[in-house]
């Protein structure tokens, strides 16, 4: 390696936003029951819109948010095919150059994931994230985006439906392993430019663990080791829940609550104007909500 690769490449990483990062384009569940889980996501305010067109995928969505339930099998391994309660398997990213942010992130040490792209699909690139999850790339989010390409819009549904109560993503909880703190910080910083928030910045009912800020400044990640966390289950590292903004915590609660949504009520954890915290369904999916105007 020559003294101006390392010259340019210590200058990349000086970048502020390395990626040209902006935002969360989609968070998706993989489960082997799609409508059990679509039903959830109905009470939380999102809405089907569009089908994948030769895949079992669903999109939903609600404001700026994009969830995908995927429940498709034949293309995976048997260790990871959908189960019934769903897990959340892939974050897709917006940046401003797809490819380029991939390579960046290969450079500097990621795992490729491969893609099985069938006719008429585009190629996302994707890189492994905690668990058995992934990192995707999306540059395509603006006038034309990756949902005019792979999906058919579901006939008579309103295909940008209001956020209810405000909500927005706010970010995304992980619970990683003993004594993998530091990490997981340094994996996000080096290959996306996140930077962790002082001890006293804090969000939400459940301010355990160590926060990053996205480079983009516009959502968060909370790493929570096993003995910081609540319903940590077997130590596994995941990404557990989503986290989603709001200006008014109670309101948003009160709306959700006509709808059928249920809240932890225990110490620590009741309904706050800075946070609150849905009871699980379908064996741990829940949605923390946290008060910002975003």
């Amino acid at each position: 390696m020559t003294a101006d690769t390392l010259r340019d490449r210590e200058a990349i990483g000086a970048l502020p936003n390395p990626l040209g990062l902006d935002g969360i384009e989609f968070i998706e569940y993989a489960t082997s029951r799609p409508q059990a889980l679509g039903q959830v996501l109905e009470m939380m305010g999102f809405r089907p819109v569009a089908r994948h067109r030769s895949r079992e995928v669903l999109l939903y969505r609600q404001g700026g948010m994009n969830v995908v339930i995927n429940a498709h099998t034949a293309d995976r391994p048997t260790h990871h095919a959908p189960t019934e309660v769903p897990t959340i398997t892939a974050i897709a990213l917006r940046v401003r150059d797809a490819a380029a942010a991939y390579q960046r992130a290969l450079d500097r040490g990621a795992w490729a994931v491969p893609t099985q792209v069938a006719v008429m699909e585009l190629n996302i690139p994707a890189i492994h994230g905690v668990g058995a999850s992934r990192l995707y790339f999306v540059d395509r989010y603006k006038d034309f985006s990756i949902w005019d390409v792979d999906f058919v819009p579901i006939p008579t549904v309103d295909r940008q439906p209001p956020a209810l109560a405000g909500l927005h993503w706010f970010g995304i909880v992980q619970y990683i392993g003993s004594d993998r703190l530091d990490d997981w910080t340094a994996f996000y910083r080096e290959l996306f430019g996140f930077d962790e928030l002082p001890a006293g910045q804090r969000f939400g009912i459940l301010p355990k663990g160590r926060i990053l800020r996205s480079p983009c400044r516009s959502f968060y990640l909370q790493l929570i080791e096993p003995d910081a966390g609540l319903a940590e289950g077997d130590g596994a590292e995941c990404l557990q829940r989503m986290g989603l903004g709001t200006p008014d915590v109670p309101a948003a609660v009160a709306a959700l609550r006509q709808r059928g949504v249920d809240f932890v009520d225990a110490a620590g954890l009741q309904v706050a104007q800075r946070g609150a915290l849905t009871t699980p369904w379908l064996g741990g999916v829940m949605f923390e909500l946290v008060q910002n105007r975003g």
